[in-house]
C-alpha cells in the first residue's frame, strides 16, 4: 500500500488547483461526447442520408475544426484564454442542439461545420491554459493525466451513447450539449484568465528563434517547430487509419461491426489502465528517442494489420499501436509547450492542432486510394514504412528542438508584448467556431 500511495502522490501531487478544474471540465465534457461517435449511424439510419451525404457532413465537421483551431489559437493570444474557451464551449453547446433539431441536408451540413468550428476552437485554448498554469517540471505528468481523462471519458461515452441512442438520438445531442455547458460553468466559476499580461516596450525575438514579425510570419519562419508539425502529420496519417480503413479491413475478414467495436475498445481500456504509469517510465529520457520509439511501435502495430485475419490478431495490433500512442501523446505535449513562445502559445497550439485536422481530412481518402489500387497489405505495410521515416525524422531533428527549448526557457521573461489586444468584434468572435476533429475522434493524442 505504501508503494501505491507513493506512486499516487508522485503522479497527482503538487499540481495547481486550476489544472484540476480544467481536468474536471475535460472529463465531464468527454463523458458526454456522444455525437461524433454515433454521427455516421445517426445520419444514415435515423435521417436516411446516403453514405456520400453522411461523408460530406462529417467532412464539413473537419473543415470547421481546421478553421476553429486556427481562429481559436489566435483569439486565445489576442483576446484571452478564458473568454475564448467560454465562447467556444457556449457556441459548441448551442450548435450541438441546433444540429440535433436540423432536418434538411443543408441545415445539417451548416450545423456540422459550425459545431466543428466552435468545438475545435477550444483545443488550442485549453492547451495554452495548461501550459500557463503548470510549471515546466510538472507538464509531463499534467498532460498524461489530461490524456487519461480524455480516454476515460471516450471509453465511457461509447457505452453511454449506445444506451442513450435507444431512448432516441435527440438525447445524444442534448446530453452532449449539457456536459459542454457544465465544462463551461466550471471555467466560468473557478478558472480565471491565465494569460500573462503583456509588458510594454519594444518587441524582441525569442532566443534562438526567428526575428519577431507578425504572428503567422513568425510561425512560418520557425523551421524547428514546423518540422515537428510535419512529423506529427505523418504520424497522424498512420494513426487515423484505425477510424477509416481498419473497420473495412475487419469487415473483409468476415468480422462484424460489433467485433470491431470490441477490438477498438482495447485502445481506450489500455490507455485508462496504463497511461498514468507512462510519466515515470519516460521521465529523464530523451524526448526525441521516446518519440522515435513511439513512431516505430505505432508503425509495427499498424503494419501487423496486413497479416491479421482473426479478431485476436487485430486486437494484438491495436494493443501494440496503443503502446506507441501512450508514449507519443505526453512527449509531444510537453515538447510543444517548450517550443511555444509565451506570447504565441495559443497560435502555436492552433497550428499543431491543425496538423491533426489535416490528417483527419487526408487519411481516409489516402488510405482508401492506396487500398483500392495497391491492396490491403500495401496500405498497412506502408503505414509501417511511414512510422520508420517519422522515427528517423525525430532522431535527426531532436537536437535542434532541444536547443531551441533550452534557449526559450532561458529567455522566458520578460514576456514579449502581444499586439492588438482589443476584444474582437462580434463577427470575429462568431467566426471562431470549433469541435473535436472530423474523422479525428475527440481523443486525438499529441
Amino acid at each position: 500500500m505504501r508503494g501505491v500511495g507513493s506512486w499516487f502522490r508522485d503522479t497527482t501531487g503538487g499540481l495547481p488547483r486550476t489544472f484540476w478544474y480544467l481536468w474536471a471540465g475535460t472529463l465531464i465534457n468527454r463523458l458526454g461526447s456522444f455525437v461524433l461517435i454515433f454521427l455516421a449511424i445517426y445520419l444514415t439510419q435515423a435521417r436516411d442520408f446516403s453514405a456520400a451525404q453522411a461523408g460530406l457532413v462529417i467532412g464539413l465537421w473537419g473543415v470547421g475544426g481546421a478553421v476553429g483551431t486556427t481562429v481559436g489559437g489566435t483569439l486565445a493570444d489576442r483576446w484571452g484564454r478564458r473568454p475564448t474557451l467560454l465562447t467556444a464551449h457556449l457556441g459548441a453547446a448551442t450548435m450541438m442542439l441546433a444540429l440535433g433539431f436540423a432536418r434538411p441536408l443543408w441545415a445539417v451540413a451548416a450545423g456540422a461545420l459550425l459545431l466543428g468550428t466552435f468545438a475545435e476552437a477550444a483545443r488550442p485554448t485549453f492547451g495554452a491554459m495548461m501550459i500557463d498554469v503548470v510549471p515546466e517540471r510538472d507538464r509531463l505528468r499534467a498532460f498524461s493525466l489530461n490524456y487519461w481523462a480524455i480516454n476515460l471519458g471516450f471509453a465511457c461515452a461509447a457505452v453511454l451513447a449506445g444506451l442513450a441512442a435507444e431512448a432516441g438520438y435527440l438525447l445524444l445531442f442534448v446530453v452532449d450539449a449539457a456536459t459542454t455547458l457544465v465544462a463551461a460553468l466550471i471555467v466560468f466559476v473557478r478558472v480565471g484568465e491565465t494569460r500573462r499580461a503583456p509588458t510594454t516596450g519594444p518587441a524582441r525575438p525569442p532566443a534562438g528563434g526567428p526575428p519577431r514579425a507578425g504572428a503567422l510570419r513568425t510561425i512560418a519562419a520557425d523551421r524547428v517547430f514546423l518540422g515537428l508539425v510535419v512529423l506529427n502529420l505523418l504520424g497522424a496519417l498512420v494513426f487515423l487509419q484505425h477510424i477509416s480503413m481498419l473497420p473495412i479491413a475487419m469487415g473483409d475478414a468476415g468480422l462484424s461491426p460489433a467485433t470491431y467495436g470490441a477490438v477498438i475498445a482495447l485502445n481506450g481500456v489500455l490507455i485508462v489502465a496504463g497511461q498514468l504509469f507512462v510519466p515515470r517510465l519516460i521521465r529523464g529520457r530523451s524526448r526525441s528517442h521516446v518519440l522515435a520509439l513511439a513512431a516505430v511501435v505505432m508503425g509495427v502495430g499498424f503494419g501487423l494489420t496486413a497479416f491479421a485475419d482473426a479478431a485476436w490478431l487485430f486486437g494484438l495490433a491495436v494493443l501494440i499501436w496503443t503502446l506507441g500512442e501512450m508514449l507519443n501523446s505526453p512527449s509531444h505535449a510537453t515538447l510543444i509547450a517548450e517550443l511555444s513562445p509565451a506570447e504565441l502559445r495559443g497560435r502555436y497550439q492552433g497550428v499543431f492542432s491543425l496538423s491533426w485536422q489535416l490528417a483527419g481530412a487526408i487519411a481516409p481518402v489516402l488510405g482508401g486510394v492506396v487500398r483500392e489500387h495497391a491492396g490491403n497489405a500495401t496500405l498497412w505495410l506502408g503505414c509501417a514504412g511511414i512510422g520508420a521515416v517519422t522515427a528517423l525524422g525525430h532522431l535527426l531533428s531532436g537536437p535542434a528542438r532541444e536547443r531551441r527549448a533550452t534557449l526559450l526557457r532561458g529567455s522566458a521573461a520578460p514576456v514579449v508584448p502581444v499586439t492588438d489586444i482589443a476584444p474582437p468584434v462580434p463577427q470575429a468572435a462568431e467566426a471562431a467556431a470549433t469541435a473535436p476533429a472530423a474523422p479525428v475522434p475527440s481523443r486525438t493524442p499529441g
